[in-house]
């Protein structure tokens, strides 16, 4: 039976399960009055590029499409050639969860995966990737890819991101970011997004909005403006270019004019925060990456999980190759939410272990 609590509460699968936040939901309705010129050649898209400047303090290159995957696959088709490789960690999403995307939309480019605990690249396989073969036989490796934060919720250090993009450089390999949280990685560093963006070597960052609190959208920013040369006509191509482009453009416009879109992040993080310290402690439940974002992967007693399921209370376990389960914190998580879900789970835990004993 379904917990009346449950029943009524958010939930932790995903921030994509989120609905709009109130930022972005007021630029929406805004941008509905009227007419506006379509294609991009609004003055929302306008307004939404010049802050996205702002937020990173350099003259970028800002196009706005629908989803992740294609924010991804366009923007590391845009650094390659079909002939070259892309290096990414072993779980990276453009890897796991994107169905062949990235090779799809790059002509065939191909995908090399390096290991790395805590789902960070290790920079030492970088070199061994690049030095395994050099001859015109095996595809030249040509971009590092990085998530930040990483899939399982830990974030690069500022000193990491040097590092690797050290190497990089080393190697001749351009740098693409895989944003989906960014925001959430920009709130628990403490640092400016221009610090581990473009200072550090980062040539085209992915950055996620729909996690954040938008409806639909991410933004794709170029800080080598060279790179991002007929990076229109990709998106034409691959179906990414909205008609109504301001109703993807104006929402940025709410989440960035006041800071909302770090505020969101923090509140997220804090949320996940909260669930750690609550399942800390519980008998059989152990945390398996340093909780750094609005993430928690944790490994529950099997009978947990499926009592938290039949209680109403919706979160994924072994999502993208991953063994633990993921509970995932929202811009709009509230304390409340994270009390009721820490309490069934204490609840089922100790049963199970009394049942076990």
């Amino acid at each position: 039976m379904k917990s009346v609590t449950a029943a009524r509460a958010r939930h932790f699968a995903s921030d994509n399960y989120a609905g709009i936040c109130p930022e972005a939901f007021a630029a929406m309705v805004e941008a509905n009055r009227g007419h506006e010129v379509s294609y991009g050649d609004d003055s929302w898209t306008q307004k939404a590029s010049d802050l996205l400047r702002e937020v990173f303090e350099t003259p970028c290159e800002v196009f706005f499409v629908f989803n992740g995957t294609s924010a991804n696959s366009l923007a590391l088709a845009s650094l390659c050639q079909s002939y070259h490789s892309i290096l990414c960690h072993e779980g990276a999403h453009v890897e796991t969860s994107e169905c062949g995307a990235p090779e799809f939309f790059a002509n065939g480019t191909k995908v090399l995966l390096l290991p790395g605990a805590q789902g960070k690249v290790n920079v030492d396989a970088i070199a061994q990737a690049v030095n395994k073969r050099t001859d015109i036989h095996y595809p030249k490796p040509r971009v590092l890819s990085l998530t930040q934060g990483t899939e399982v919720g830990t974030v690069y250090s500022l000193a990491e991101l040097n590092t690797l993009a050290e190497a990089a450089r080393r190697y001749q390999l351009r740098i693409h970011m895989d944003g989906a949280r960014f925001a959430n990685a920009v709130a628990s560093l403490g640092v400016s997004p221009k610090e581990v963006t473009w200072q550090a070597g980062v040539d085209v960052l992915c950055f996620g909005g729909t996690k954040n609190g938008l409806a639909v959208g991410e933004a794709v920013v170029f800080f080598n403006p060279e790179l991002a040369r007929e990076f229109d006509y990709r998106c034409k191509q691959g179906g990414q270019l909205a008609s109504k482009m301001r109703f993807l453009s104006a929402p940025w416009v709410g989440l960035l004019q006041d800071g909302a879109w770090l505020r969101h992040a923090a509140h997220s993080n804090a949320m996940a925060r909260r669930l750690e310290a609550a399942l800390r402690g519980v008998p059989g439940v152990e945390i398996a990456y340093p909780v750094q974002t609005n993430s928690v992967f944790a490994r529950l007693p099997e009978p947990v999980i499926e009592g938290l399921h039949a209680r109403g209370w919706r979160f994924y376990t072994h999502v993208g190759g991953w063994e633990e389960s993921r509970l995932m914190c929202s811009w709009d998580t509230t304390p409340e939410d994270v009390d009721a879900f820490a309490a069934d789970l204490r609840e089922l835990a100790m049963a199970a272990g009394g049942a076990t004993c």
